[in-house]
C-alpha cells in the first residue's frame, strides 16, 4: 500500500511539473491523469507537502473556479497566477 501512495505522489508531481506557465489544472484533472479520478483531495494533501520550487503547485485550482489552497499562502498563489497571466474565474485548463 505504501508503494502505491509513493507512486501516486510521484505521478502527481510529474503531472504538475508539465503544466505550462499561464495554464492551470484542477485537482480533479490531476487526480484523473495520475490514475485515480476520485483522489482530488489526496492531490491537495500531496501538494500541501510540496516545498520543491520546480513543482509549480500554484497552477492547480478547484473545479468550481476557486483558487484552492497553497502551502505558501493563498495571497501568494493568487499573485503567482496573476503574474503568469491567469485571470481569476477564467482559468485556462491545460
Amino acid at each position: 500500500m505504501e508503494v502505491m501512495k509513493k507512486d501516486f505522489k510521484q505521478k502527481v508531481f510529474n503531472i504538475i511539473r508539465k503544466i505550462p506557465r499561464g495554464k492551470v489544472l484542477t485537482y480533479k484533472k490531476v487526480a484523473t491523469r495520475a490514475g485515480n479520478p476520485r483522489a482530488s483531495r489526496a492531490v491537495g494533501g500531496i501538494l500541501g507537502t510540496n516545498f520543491d520550487p520546480t513543482i509549480p503547485c500554484h497552477r492547480v485550482v478547484r473545479t468550481d473556479g476557486g483558487v484552492g489552497g497553497y502551502n505558501r499562502g493563498i495571497n501568494n498563489k493568487i499573485k503567482l497566477l496573476k503574474k503568469e497571466g491567469v485571470a481569476s474565474k477564467t482559468f485556462l485548463l491545460y
